[in-house]
């Protein structure tokens, strides 16, 4: 005879008891602690949907992000082209030669293992810092910031080579410190003095918003390597301080923060507003649907330069409410798939240098679409894959193939068991068969 479990008096379930597991989860608290537990499960995926999707899913939406930036470079930059008696396709045309130019070195760099990278972390850094202080003697400058070189009618960015080969360096340093990097002495040489040296570079050319993603850049690499975070704070203070008083001893920096904080034009009646402005007016004027593709009425020199930092406020123009979705997803899809892949190594320098890259692009995308939406003061970064602009474009692609590279070593050991598997299964049968002449005489 089986005796059944019993209730203890009074009908209530013992604790531990399936009823009350049953109960836990029924309750708000307990539903909301499962739907956090799978969202996060779902994230950072588990067996193939980690293995095989990741890949394709970051492939997929840098191909979309980069297709959407040259359909609407030639939609943003067509009109003020035509009054400067230019070709209507010209900016368009340049950043699909770029585009395919940077996608052929994305599958490249996707197909050599990272390792091998490591080896151009030195020269790297060093070719970027000769370039920016290049820079400072023959570089050109645009909109009161120097940072373009010339090179025979097509100009060239250092800054943005500098992001890449900073974060290259960043890891492969971090991974060889080790278990050192818990020592604040290990953290700040030589990682601070060489990432002081390119933001000071940077900024020498006048460009506040570059040095911030730089900035950026380098508290990813220092996060994702495990370096105490009492560190950043003592950082972000003296980050806050330097940008105060950066601020304060530029006219331009001060009118933009007060014309973003007041809404009203500076005492020299400047508006630096102005650009971020007329951006929402774009935004707002596109609804949901938007007044179609070409069609935007702020790109008639309304928003200056709108094929640049502005894009995304056309976007919201011509392709509405929807538009700027479609765009939102595509870099949450990116984010995610690259988070996967940050949360898969176990390797320092691969989790360092993937989880660098994926805070370079999402938080450049996130300050960018903050300073059109009137989030923060006008800075000039532009939209990655979207914003005009070669050097952008093609570190930018550069880094997804570093990415890719990555991804596909995790998709290595799901394949090749499979195909030992089956190599094993069909040796087996040939082994088992008996000759044709043996089996005649039988």
């Amino acid at each position: 005879m089986v005796s059944t479990p019993t209730r203890p008096q009074g009908g209530k379930p013992r604790p531990g008891s399936t009823a009350t597991a049953a109960r836990g989860q029924a309750s708000p608290l307990g539903r909301l602690r499962t739907a956090y537990r799978r969202f996060w499960s779902a994230l950072e995926g588990t067996g193939t949907s980690r293995n095989g999707s990741t890949y394709y899913l970051i492939l997929g939406a840098t191909l979309a992000l980069t297709a959407i930036g040259i359909m609407m470079v030639l939609s943003a930059s067509s009109v003020e082209s035509i009054a400067a008696g230019k070709s209507p396709y010209g900016d368009a045309l340049k950043q699909g030669i770029f585009a395919a130019l940077g996608i052929f070195t994305m599958f490249v760099l996707s197909r050599v293992n990272v390792v091998w990278l490591k080896r151009l972390a030195w020269p790297g850094i060093g070719a970027a810092a000769v370039l920016l202080g290049l820079v400072q003697v023959v570089g050109d400058e645009i909109n009161g910031n120097r940072n373009w070189i010339d090179l025979g009618g097509v100009t060239f960015q250092p800054s943005e080579a500098a992001k890449l080969a900073l974060a290259l360096w960043m890891a492969t340093v971090l991974a060889r410190k080790g278990h050192l990097i818990s020592r604040w002495q290990h953290v700040l040489v030589p990682a601070a003095p060489m990432a002081a040296v390119i933001v000071g570079l940077v900024l020498a050319g006048n460009d506040l918003g570059t040095a911030m993603i730089i900035m950026m850049i380098v508290a990813a690499a220092l996060f994702f390597a495990g370096v105490p975070l009492y560190l950043f704070g003592i950082a972000g203070i003296i980050a806050a301080a330097g940008t105060a008083v950066m601020a304060v001893t530029s006219s331009n920096r001060m009118c933009r923060i007060t014309s973003w904080w007041t809404g009203q034009s500076c005492a020299d009646g400047i508006d630096a507003n102005y650009q971020a402005t007329n951006g929402l007016y774009g935004l707002a004027s596109g609804g949901w649907l938007g007044v179609g593709l070409g069609q935007s009425r702020q790109k008639y020199s309304w928003i200056p330069e709108a094929h640049n930092d502005f894009i995304f406020a056309i976007i919201g123009e011509e392709l509405g409410l929807v538009g700027t979705v479609v765009v939102l997803v595509l870099f949450a899809i990116l984010g995610a798939a690259i988070y996967r892949v940050v949360v898969a190594q176990a390797d320092m320098f691969h989790r360092v240098l993937a989880g660098t890259i994926m805070v370079w692009l999402l938080g450049q995308a996130t300050v960018n679409m903050s300073v059109v939406t009137g989030l923060m003061p006008v800075i000039g970064v532009p939209l990655p894959f979207i914003s005009y602009g070669g050097s952008a474009l093609l570190m930018s692609l550069c880094a997804i193939g570093v990415v890719l590279s990555l991804a596909r070593e995790q998709m290595a050991p799901a394949i090749r068991p499979k195909r030992m598997l089956k190599f094993k299964a069909r040796k087996g049968r040939d082994t088992n068969r008996q000759p044709k002449t043996a089996r005649k005489r039988a």
